[in-house]
């Protein structure tokens, strides 16, 4: 029998006891990671996964979402998905429900969450469309929502944001994926990931969050990765997939983490700002990397009262 053990990316704290609750009395890693991921989409108070995700340069929130086991690296996901407000459980009824597929989108994604009874809600709330029409204006801040330094890319993609905004006539009136990767008592492992993706994207844009081997990857035989930031960096590097990798050939977590973010530092793209990578072995060692300081990811074991937070190495 496993320790079980729950980890998550910045702002997770809000759902990780739900999940531990689960594993500690003997639950899946699956049920887990859905149970931790429902409470942070449906936190009012996160304007990057679930309701009041903030909207894409239409003012439409799209969002993006994915499940991995890692015994048989079953996979499912959904993307560019309107009007459902936790896309984490329509992926994961892509991934029970219709196992001869992995990722659905858009308005198919919408008609299977549609036929297996889930139900609707404006994900735009008050709160999340004000932010929206603060960040189009002109900002220091970092795009990336975790109270960091804006960069060149930043500047540039506000840039080419704001010129997607006055093209496609939105509607009048910081993001930051979620990551929570879980190992339950049998020594199973869920990696999931939730996302409403960059802000004032190109409608329809789908990120790292809802591909395998980006932004989510996990193989029992070396453990769970996954990445949030700038999704078109972890597309381009397999940068979940690397961690494993990494992991696999004997790599420590953080480590792995870090040589992953460094290769896809390599990668040219004018419109770059922060990847980060979080990882967990089938025995419970687990760690994470960002690009700048003062970054933290969340744990919590069988025997923690409270989310505890723990440092991420810097790239």
């Amino acid at each position: 029998m496993a320790d079980a053990l729950i980890i998550g990316s910045e702002r997770s704290d809000v759902g990780l006891p739900a999940g531990m609750e689960i594993l500690r009395r003997g639950g899946s890693a699956l049920d887990a990671v859905e149970a931790a991921m429902r409470r942070c989409e449906d936190n009012p108070a996160d304007h990057y996964v679930g309701t009041a995700g903030l909207p894409n340069a239409q003012g439409v929130v799209e969002l993006d979402a994915s499940l991995m086991l890692g015994s048989g690296r079953q996979f499912g996901a959904v993307a560019a998905l309107r009007d459902y407000p936790n896309p984490i459980s329509v992926a994961r009824a892509v991934l029970e429900r219709l196992p001869q597929h992995g990722l659905l989108v858009g308005q198919g994604a919408a008609l299977f969450a549609e036929e297996c009874g889930f139900t609707t809600a404006d994900l735009l709330t008050d709160a999340s469309r004000e932010q929206w029409r603060e960040q189009v204006a002109d900002s220091r801040e970092a795009v990336e929502g975790e109270n960091t330094a804006a960069s060149e890319g930043d500047r540039r993609y506000r840039e080419s944001a704001l010129a997607l905004i006055r093209r496609l006539a939105p509607h009048d009136g910081p993001w930051g994926t979620i990551n929570i990767i879980a190992l339950d008592s049998s020594g199973e492992m869920c990696v999931g990931v939730s996302t409403s993706g960059f802000p004032y994207k190109y409608p329809g844009r789908v990120g790292d969050s809802a591909l395998p081997g980006a932004g989510n990857w996990c193989d029992l035989r070396a453990g769970g990765a996954a990445c949030t930031g700038r999704g078109e960096l972890s597309m381009r590097g397999g940068t979940a997939r690397t961690v494993v990798d990494l992991m696999a050939a004997g790599h420590e977590p953080a480590e792995a983490c870090r040589a992953a973010l460094a290769d896809a530092a390599t990668l040219p793209d004018e419109f770059r700002s922060e990847l980060r990578a979080l990882a967990l072995t089938p025995d419970g060692r687990h760690g994470g990397a960002a690009g700048q300081e003062g970054s933290v990811y969340v744990l919590m074991t069988e025997a923690s009262t409270q989310p505890e937070f723990r440092p991420r190495v810097v790239l």
